[in-house]
């Protein structure tokens, strides 16, 4: 891995825009992927119930105060293809996640320690892999149209919340490499990892779980470390095992390793809020060289993210944030060698709309040079190395309107630079224009 380079961010601003765990991408489900949000300054949304089946005339707050926590939520994108790409169209998809979290010490005396339970569907046609035709998914929840068990995990605190660990069955990605400002936008290049993380090893991101252990510790109100080991199985992409977490063809472990600073997070910091990220990761699953030639055990990664506020207005949250991404993998594994990614969203738009976000980006992914070559020395028609698009490009630009506590409606517009870069074939540059909608159920 050459070169690398530092990314800078702002603070993830609207309150339902990180619901995602993650997104994942639809040529390869995957992809898909959102983390835990981090902590930012509190946010005003319009009043009213938090989500949209509000209390159950109560049922859902005693629940809670028992130790039982309900949650849900759904995401619609609607998109049409107006310019440019494979052809033109219009396409839906939407994702529906329901869940429960039971305190155990509520429910059973078991201090620190939480059960989780996530099931997750997914229906309808991607724009990016029947329409435009690129790798980087216009739509966040494109990919993987079937339900199927995406968490049934233990956490445990301990040490005062200064160590957490969680074992199960989980996406890794919850806790790992995840930026949620990325989902003030709807590109899963986005929301909310680099897709080279997944695309170029066993890192696998939400909805797409595998057996693991997480493990978290506070080194101080403003460090965190995380670690842990994952599981190594493609087969559980298959829609045959999305209930069957126990099916066979394990080929590896993945270890990563990530720093986290989080600057003004301290009690009574003044400084103005962000997160940076620095991480590695190893899979030591051998598998097929990228642009042949037998095969390499072991694939690995190295990752910087950061976000940081830059102007505050007031006290508040309304201000404006940098965001930014670099990641690097090597070339006899990668698929995508090197990830560049950044941009700028602004919290608090017009008077009277402080959770409103409106949020422009790029995204760059650069295809693996051997996979090119590859291609120039067995294509049926002679071509040139130097005439293959050397990655894919996109822009984006989104508005995200708080309507209130439990819906967000975000109209969105894409334009995608080289989309048949990593199908190695010119692509005529794409326009896409669509709507995502976002409900706390």
């Amino acid at each position: 891995m050459t070169g690398c380079g530092l990314l800078i961010a702002a603070p993830f601003a609207a309150t339902t825009a990180y619901a995602e765990e993650d997104a994942s991408e639809e040529s390869a489900p995957k992809e898909a992927a959102v983390a835990p949000a981090q902590p930012t300054p509190a946010i005003s949304p319009p009043a009213g119930r938090e989500t949209l089946t509000g209390d159950w005339g109560g049922l859902r707050s005693d629940l809670k105060q028992g130790g039982v926590t309900f949650r849900g939520d759904y995401v619609s994108e609607t998109f049409s293809a107006v310019d440019g790409g494979q052809r033109r169209g219009t396409t839906y998809v939407h994702q529906v996640r329901l869940g429960a979290d039971f305190d155990m010490d509520k429910l059973a005396g078991w201090q620190g320690g939480i059960v989780h339970v996530t099931v997750n569907d997914r229906r309808g046609v991607g724009m990016s892999s029947d329409f435009v035709g690129n790798r980087l998914p216009i739509q966040e929840a494109a990919g993987g149209y079937y339900a199927r068990l995406t968490e049934a995990s233990i956490e445990q605190n301990l040490m005062g919340g200064k160590l957490n660990v969680r074992a199960g069955y989980f996406a890794m990605g919850n806790d790992l490499g995840g930026m949620p400002i990325g989902c003030n936008f709807v590109n899963a290049a986005f929301c909310a990892h680099p897709l080279s993380m997944s695309g170029d090893s066993g890192w696998y991101n939400y909805p797409n779980a595998r057996w693991g252990v997480a493990v978290r510790y506070k080194l101080r109100p403003d460090v965190v470390l995380r670690t842990g080991v994952y599981q190594v199985n493609p087969r559980l992409n298959d829609e045959d095992n999305a209930w069957n977490p126990f099916a066979g063809g394990t080929i590896g472990v993945l270890l990563p390793f990530e720093v986290e600073y989080d600057p003004g997070t301290r009690p009574g910091s003044r400084v103005l809020p962000g997160h940076y990220k620095v991480g590695v990761y190893y899979d030591t699953a051998r598998v097929n060289k990228q642009g042949g030639g037998g095969t390499v055990k072991g694939r690995g990664g190295f990752y910087i993210l950061a976000d940081q506020m830059i102007y505050r207005e007031g006290g508040g949250s309304r201000g404006v944030s940098l965001f930014g991404q670099f990641t690097a993998n090597p070339q006899i594994s990668g698929q995508i060698t090197r990830w560049y990614a950044g941009g700028v969203v602004k919290t608090g738009t017009f008077k009277g709309r402080d959770a409103d976000t409106i949020g422009l980006g790029f995204t760059h992914a650069v295809v693996d040079p051997r996979l090119r070559r590859l291609h120039v020395d067995t294509a049926p028609v002679p071509g040139s190395y130097a005439s293959l698009p050397a990655g894919e490009t996109a822009l984006e630009l989104s508005y995200g309107f708080q309507a209130n506590r439990w819906l967000v409606i975000r109209p969105d517009v894409q334009y995608i630079i080289d989309p048949g870069a990593f199908s190695f074939r010119s692509t005529p540059n794409a326009l896409a224009l669509g709507l995502q909608v976002r409900m706390q159920l």
